[in-house]
């Protein structure tokens, strides 16, 4: 692993948004602006150093934006497998995964990334 490298943290946005009935899914897109953009200004609260954020779309929430600080990336197709695939491109890069999804979590730490639930970028 390269201790030298920015921590790469990788937010299944649905899982994230979906953690909390707050009316997300009236307004899926909207709601991962709202993720995005606390992440952009909050950061991953426990992460000091570099981070890079990339927080993962899909569905409805495609076509997101990137802002200073969080770059978003849509899923052509299932969200997971994209995330799987950031993690396998990091190569020696450590990882942080955000999901509470088991099956994610399973794959994603197979390939030597580490996990953390959604509260750990979401507000109490």
């Amino acid at each position: 692993m390269d201790d030298n490298a920015a921590l790469l943290v990788i937010v299944d946005a649905a899982n994230v948004v979906g953690s909390v009935p707050d009316g997300w899914w009236r307004d899926r897109r909207g709601a991962a602006e709202r993720l995005r953009d606390r992440l952009a200004e909050d950061g991953v609260p426990g992460q000091p150093g570099p981070v890079e954020i990339v927080l993962v779309v899909e569905g409805a929430a495609r076509g997101v934006d990137s802002v200073p600080g969080v770059r978003v990336e849509s899923a052509s197709g299932s969200g997971d497998d994209h995330m799987v695939d950031l993690v396998t491109r990091a190569g020696d890069r450590p990882v942080l995964v955000v999901t509470a999804d088991r099956e994610l979590r399973r794959r994603v730490t197979e390939l030597g990334a580490e996990v953390a639930g959604p509260r750990t970028v979401r507000p109490s």
